[in-house]
């Protein structure tokens, strides 16, 4: 199948010349780039040993315990409880809480932040939505594997996808801080919102804000709504101190390092090879579903230096071509779930475009996971996506299986 970053540099090259002439860099990698590995084996893609990755990912999987600095405020006892499906660094069924108010304006976050951390080591600290919050979502975990792939995609590329769009649909970016080089922003990637565009940044997030540990990048506990949750501690500050080998703290860069090495979720190529799923495969691209769910990227060629310097693409990652169906964008489906963080008020219903490969490992859809079938799924876009549902609408009952058919083989 024919790169979508490809056609979409060739439009672009059509219609505004000089970012043609930005993007020849471009095409001239993605002409020697490779199959990014895929697979749900628990094997590395090249980026450090198996050994050594067999050892960073029993660290993932470790169940921390309050004496290690987990809590007291926290939602997961270790990476994998969010991350496990069908292995280690894939998805789940665990959804997180996020609440605040918004007075007709402007949205403001629950005292303490937008996430309600639903355990506490000790039931006095314990998280509630209070009576001012008027907007509460759930928010499902995200796939992680192939998540390496997804930082090596240089901007360059999100910008050319943007510019292939329509305008009435074309994605909205943000740039983000990089947490581990001060003062650098990246176009963000990961997470509902986009809010992090490094897996460091992404992992030192999750381990205080998931199990509410601490790290050199992010050294202070969170609150119990506003109220500091100092007296409860069990374990030294930080809770991953910086060490001469590890300056980001063990744990986490353990946690990076296993992220970077996971294959990218592979297709049931079995049943893609059958005349529905063929089928529904056209379907999906006849109503423009691949507009934003791009179907293809190529990552920056190896050597590229990324995150404020501060990490260079491997070979392992450098010139592979990964199947994401995203575009990594934040876009407002209709579904948006009102919350802000990094993207600025105009962001609020805005959620970045889900990947949606390994998509048959999920059971339950969407950001809020309430969608429970494809077809349901789909049937939830309005907004950016109004032309493709009322081409979807069209569709007869028989093909509307065949595309949810496609679409459980990813």
């Amino acid at each position: 199948m024919e790169s979508k970053v490809s056609r979409a540099q060739h439009r672009v090259f059509k219609l505004f010349l000089p970012l043609a002439i930005l993007a020849v860099p471009m095409l001239l990698w993605a002409a020697a780039a490779s199959e990014a590995p895929s697979g749900f084996d628990n094997q590395t893609n090249g980026f450090e040993a198996q050994a050594a990755m067999d050892a960073d990912r029993e660290v993932f999987e470790k169940i921390e315990q309050p004496t290690d600095g987990l809590g007291p405020v926290y939602n997961a006892r270790s990476c994998a409880d969010c991350h496990q499906n069908p292995v280690t660094g894939g998805i789940s069924q665990i959804a997180e809480l996020r609440a605040g108010s918004f007075n007709g304006t402007t949205f403001t976050p629950h005292t303490g932040g937008s996430l309600i951390f639903d355990r506490a080591t000790d039931p006095i600290i314990q998280v509630h939505t209070s009576a001012s919050d008027n907007v509460t979502s759930l928010r499902t975990t995200n796939n992680a594997l192939g998540d390496g792939f997804v930082e090596a995609i240089p901007d360059s590329a999100i910008l050319a996808i943007q510019a292939s769009q329509p305008p009435s649909i074309a994605g909205t970016i943000i740039k983000v801080p990089v947490l581990e080089a001060p003062g650098t922003t990246r176009i963000g990637r990961f997470g509902w919102k986009n809010q992090h565009a490094s897996l460091v940044s992404f992992t030192v997030d999750a381990f205080l804000n998931e199990m509410g540990m601490t790290s050199p990048l992010l050294p202070n506990e969170n609150t119990s709504s506003g109220f500091p949750v100092t007296g409860f501690l069990q374990a030294p500050e930080p809770n991953d101190p910086a060490t001469a080998d590890a300056p980001l703290g063990a744990q986490v860069e353990a946690f990076v390092r296993f992220l970077r090495s996971t294959k990218a979720p592979p297709r049931d190529l079995g049943q893609a090879a059958t005349a529905p799923a063929i089928a529904g495969q056209q379907i999906f691209s006849n109503v423009s579903c691949d507009v934003c769910h791009t179907i293809s990227i190529t990552t920056a060629p190896a050597g590229t230096v990324l995150n404020g310097g501060t990490f260079v693409v491997p070979d392992a990652l450098g010139n592979k071509v990964i199947h994401p169906y995203s575009d990594f964008m934040l876009h407002d489906v209709g579904t948006g779930d009102g919350i802000v963080q990094n993207g600025g008020q105009a962001t609020m219903n805005m959620l970045r475009t889900p990947p949606l490969w390994g998509m048959r490992t999920r059971t339950r859809l969407m950001h809020d996971g309430l969608s429970l079938t494809a077809n349901e799924a789909i049937a939830r876009h309005s907004k950016q996506a109004s032309s493709s549902i009322a081409g979807w609408l069209l569709l007869t009952p028989r093909e509307k299986n065949e595309l949810a058919r496609f679409l459980n083989t990813l």
